[in-house]
């Protein structure tokens, strides 16, 4: 059953990579779990009391909220799977409820602190240092995702109209606009690459010291190295980037229904968290400015 599942995600479903290597490292917790505690070899097997004594010993681990809530959104997704092929005939996941997590506002980075930074490339020469400029000229000026920038080619980028073409979750396609800075930065990178290079590169836009296509660990290295200069939130990853794009366009005034189709999201739901945001920013104003307030 689980080899099936594994099979359906990563060939119906066309889940990446990563995505397809948290299910399978829940999954195999889940089972390592039933095969300890309740001697049960077959994931067909599993009971509803089986998987509750699993989301406790989770909890009894100090083990976030958020990270438990996705192993059983995992278990959910199989049970799910298998009741829909006839590999078991009641699902023991239907009783099970997620646990409640605080919401937390994405961090994300001031606007000045992100002008200063893409202004401190303006001398920018050189492969690598033109190679994080575009970067981080990428992930805040598109909002794209880590993965999203590493599958990124030349072939995407469509220089009549400036815009790229990118391949987010479920493989879906979604066009988005590029800046006319932006567009100049990816011009002289791309020179850059062939001249470094003599055109033996990897076919993706960003690519590594040896021209092979470039890795999470290396993107994150560099977006670490220029936020630290730059800002002192907690986090800084490329993620924080995405957050910021969002962020500024909707204090911005940007309508909440383009942001989300520029991110790539389903529903408007995972797209609202960045209103909490620009609220306070209207609030702030409201108070400085009307005169009831």
């Amino acid at each position: 059953m689980l080899k099936a599942f594994l099979k359906y995600l990563e060939f119906e479903k066309r889940y990446s990579p990563h995505t397809l290597t948290s299910y399978q490292n829940d999954l195999n917790q889940f089972e390592q779990f039933c095969q300890t505690h309740f001697t049960i070899v077959d994931l067909e097997k599993v009971e509803h009391r089986h998987i509750r004594a699993w989301v406790v010993h989770l909890m009894q681990q100090n083990i976030l909220p958020t990270s438990i809530n996705r192993k059983i959104a995992s278990l959910k997704t199989l049970y799910k799977f298998a009741f829909k092929r006839g590999f078991i005939h009641d699902l023991p996941t239907q009783k099970v409820r997620s646990l409640k997590v605080p919401k937390r506002l994405p961090q994300f980075i001031q606007e000045q602190n992100m002008e200063d930074l893409l202004n401190s490339f303006e001398t920018a020469d050189g492969f690598e240092e033109t190679r994080a400029a575009l970067i981080l000229e990428f992930l805040y000026g598109t909002g794209i995702r880590l993965s999203e920038l590493i599958q990124l080619k030349e072939t995407d980028i469509n220089f009549f109209q400036n815009t790229i073409k990118v391949k987010g979750k479920g493989n879906k396609e979604r066009i988005i606009p590029l800046h006319q800075q932006l567009v100049k930065r990816i011009n002289q990178y791309i020179n850059l690459k062939k001249e470094y290079f003599s055109g033996n590169t990897d076919v993706t836009v960003i690519v590594t010291n040896s021209g092979n296509q470039a890795y999470p660990v290396m993107i994150n290295r560099i977006v670490k190295k220029y936020l630290s200069a730059f800002s002192t939130i907690e986090k800084r990853s490329p993620h924080v980037l995405r957050h910021s794009f969002a962020t500024h366009l909707l204090n911005k005034g940007a309508d909440l229904n383009a942001v989300k189709d520029l991110l790539g999201h389903s529903s408007l739901a995972a797209t609202q968290v960045y209103t909490h945001n620009s609220l306070d920013k209207l609030k702030k104003a409201f108070d400085q400015a009307h005169p009831k307030a």
